[in-house]
């Protein structure tokens, strides 16, 4: 009889690309009934978007050799934190502990995102949609991609997580960040509950806002506990968010895929540098999206 185990490693790849198809299709038309932006053009924003799922093929491929030598060396030598836990024997308790390690790793590797100006530059990509919803989450530039997925690699590494964790956390991981940058807000009441373990959209969207210092808050990647613990956390009113990022609020900085792509290879900009150049574009030309 096969293990969840032995399913999620011999095909959780193909069981996280067909539950993301899913549920990227399920959370598209719930903004279409109860999203909460309307002012701009839905499929022509997901265009632009999209292209970044071919760019991103060639490092997950290459990351996902380096993730199956790596694994396969940590359980062979039973290198990792995890192997030396009272329960390791535990298949429960070895995911839990896997999954909140790799977590905090997300959390780790965001901050160092936003914080390396060169590393910022990649992340910026992502972080000047001036329109939240679902097809942001593929709005990932393809060198971050390979970042993020390297750092990924390190933290399985140290932890010497078993596959199957590795498949089961990315499938869960999937579903929450299509949930969180979702064009949808829970009700406020819903979001003081859910929020106090995970990522809502209301959270995710305060880190989306265009100024600092709720640009760098909200960092959670799965768990809402990190910001809480370590201080990012913070909270702001629908109406006073605005998406984007004030250093690139100009439609030649977001216009299309190609000057995404190069975004990273610019010159770095300090946040406030831009904000008078802007502020009547933000205004006036409806740029940024504004709840």
């Amino acid at each position: 009889m096969i293990t969840i185990q032995d399913f999620l490693s011999g095909y959780g790849h193909q069981v996280q690309l067909w539950l993301f198809i899913g549920m990227f299709i399920i959370s598209w038309n719930i903004e279409n009934i109860a999203g909460i932006l309307f002012n701009y053009k839905k499929w022509k924003h997901a265009f632009i978007n999209a292209p970044f799922i071919l760019t991103s093929i060639p490092g997950q491929l290459l990351l996902g050799l380096a993730f199956v030598k790596i694994i396969e060396w940590t359980a062979q030598h039973q290198f990792g934190f995890l192997y030396y836990l009272p329960f390791s024997k535990s298949s429960l308790v070895l995911f839990l502990v896997s999954f909140i390690f790799l977590d905090l790793g997300e959390y780790v590797y965001h901050i160092i995102m936003h914080k390396v100006k060169r590393l910022w530059m990649f992340h910026i990509v992502h972080h000047s949609d001036q329109a939240l919803d679902v097809s942001t989450t593929l709005r990932e530039h393809p060198g971050e991609n390979i970042i993020r997925l390297s750092f990924t690699l390190l933290w399985v590494f140290i932890s010497g997580t078993a596959f199957w964790i590795l498949m089961l956390r990315q499938i869960i991981q999937a579903f929450t960040t299509l949930f969180a940058h979702m064009n949808y807000r829970l009700p406020d009441k819903a979001d003081r509950i859910i929020g106090l373990l995970f990522i809502t959209p209301n959270l995710h969207q305060v880190h989306h806002h265009y100024k600092q210092p709720y640009t760098d808050c909200n960092y959670g990647d799965v768990l809402s506990i990190w910001d809480r613990l370590f201080g990012t956390f913070k909270e702001l009113p629908a109406d006073k968010l605005v998406f984007g990022v004030d250093t690139h609020m100009g439609k030649e900085d977001t216009a299309n895929f190609i000057a995404l792509a190069k975004l990273p290879f610019g010159k770095y900009r300090k946040s406030g540098d831009h904000n008078k150049q802007h502020k009547s574009y933000i205004m006036n030309e409806g740029c940024a999206t504004k709840l």
